[in-house]
């Protein structure tokens, strides 16, 4: 068979993705078309060991036989340009990739590059749709297949699919829901696009809003919100940055809590009501939130009961979102 000639009528696709919300549209894509290559972020130190560890995406590209390629920076890498060039793609399709491509890399494949990205565009463009859905409380997200361009998350939509969140998903759990969704509208797009069916609809920029880049300061509780708004943000920062709150000097990481009421004025925001073998009760603006799992900096997860053994947690003490020596 010639160098780059197309298998049947199957489409010769680079995949770029990194994250494991990347590989159920890996895994529909192989079995589809032809995935000549696979691009990802460069292996990272993780871990307490800070051993380099690969991507997923590259363990499943290995496991499949795929070429591998993992450039630092697509902006400054002309030689990996020049090589995914001389694979000659017939499409390109990007899944929490992790890098914005430049104009170059979107005009090499024959048809545009397609995007699946985890919610309803234009709302929630950014790196963490699935998490700052969960922060602000929605009742619905969805998948989006976009034609791209040089922006974030700007361009022509190509298809949407939406589902309802239900009300005790974190962000853990709704990201493998959306994985799966996306893979299966990615294909329907494929299918499409090679069908010549395929219509992009241009975003209305009136209605967008940005999902940026989590940070661990996200993670700290504001007690003065609603119990609700605690126990969406901690939902929607789970497992990562997670929530965490001060008591006195301590740091506590919040394992595992709910809403204990939401609605009434229990007492200041942060202030402790009751210990229990339950949990913490703790107040916010309004209702109160119910902790039961807690992390201490440098030690285990426990309980506030168990954590109380070596603690006193009185009625009246506060938590809040800054250490208190």
């Amino acid at each position: 068979m010639p160098k780059h000639a197309r298998t049947r009528d199957k489409q010769r696709v680079i995949f770029m993705g990194t994250p494991d919300f990347a590989l159920p549209s890996l895994h529909a894509i192989c079995k589809s078309e032809e995935v000549i290559g696979v691009v990802t972020q460069p292996d990272r130190p993780k871990g307490r060991g800070r051993t380099l560890t690969p991507p997923p995406i590259k363990v499943a590209a290995l496991e499949k036989g795929i070429a591998v390629y993992q450039p630092e920076r697509l902006k400054k890498d002309p030689h990996f340009t020049k090589t995914l060039s001389d694979l000659s793609p017939d499409l390109i399709i990007v899944v929490a990739f992790g890098q914005i491509l430049p104009e170059v890399i979107l005009k090499i494949p024959k048809y545009p590059c397609i995007n699946v990205h985890s919610s309803l565009l234009p709302l929630y463009r950014g790196a963490a749709p699935i998490q700052w859905a969960l922060v602000r409380g929605d009742a619905e997200t969805g998948v989006t297949t976009m034609q791209m361009d040089a922006g974030m998350d700007t361009g022509p939509i190509l298809l949407q699919q939406s589902l309802q969140i239900a009300p005790d998903e974190t962000a853990d759990m709704l990201s493998s829901r959306l994985a799966d969704l996306g893979a299966a509208l990615l294909l329907e797009t494929v299918a499409s696009l090679k069908e010549g069916k395929l219509k992009a609809v241009a975003q209305d920029e009136a209605k967008a809003t940005m999902a940026p880049l989590l940070k661990k300061e996200d993670g700290l509780i504001r007690w003065e919100g609603s119990a609700q708004a605690v126990y969406n943000r901690w939902r929607g920062l789970m497992p990562w940055p997670g929530t965490m709150t001060f008591f006195g000097s301590d740091r506590w990481k919040i394992a595992s809590l709910q809403v204990g009421d939401a609605e009434g004025e229990w007492g200041g925001p942060g202030e402790v009501l009751k210990l229990s073998e339950k949990g913490l009760e703790v107040a916010a603006g309004r209702g109160y939130i119910l902790i039961k799992g807690l992390q201490p900096e440098g030690k285990r997860k426990m309980t506030p009961r168990e954590y109380a053994v070596g603690h006193h947690i009185d009625k009246g003490a506060f938590l809040s979102s800054s250490r208190k020596e």
